[in-house]
């Protein structure tokens, strides 16, 4: 069993972690309705996710995990892999809200919004393991 403080860096990490998480998502989601103006929906989704990624490492390297003991590089290559999955999960989800299950939903407007916010939020348990246990140790 890990000692109570361990626990409670955790919680402040995970916290970190979201908020930092959700600045990224916003910059994410932000560039994906400008790139949708020019774009193919599975196009801007890709473009906005590349956004998103640079201010994540920013801010998750700086925010939520620290510097920790492998160098800027090396770490970007491991965020850039356990991102590429979340990157499969979010274009996956995504693309399904708004090709087939809105519509079967017959859900009223902003089907490309409401699916990128739902594909977005879907990889959050599993990249701040990765990062937690992969990227930033």
């Amino acid at each position: 069993m890990a000692p109570a403080g361990d626990e409670a860096n955790d919680g402040m990490r995970f916290l970190r972690y979201l908020i930092a998480g959700g600045i990224a998502a916003l910059a994410n989601i932000g560039a994906r309705w400008l790139f949708s103006r020019w774009l193919a929906f599975e196009v801007a989704v890709v473009a906005a996710f590349i956004v998103g990624l640079l201010a994540g490492f920013l801010l998750m390297r700086q925010f939520a995990f620290g510097a920790g003991s492998r160098s800027a590089p090396s770490q970007f290559v491991a965020y850039v892999g356990v991102n590429l999955l979340g990157l499969v999960q979010t274009l996956a989800i995504s693309s399904a809200l708004l090709r087939l299950v809105l519509p079967a939903l017959q859900v009223p407007g902003h089907h490309e919004a409401i699916a990128h916010i739902v594909g977005v939020a879907v990889p959050v348990l599993t990249s701040y393991l990765g990062h937690k246990r992969f990227t930033f140790r």
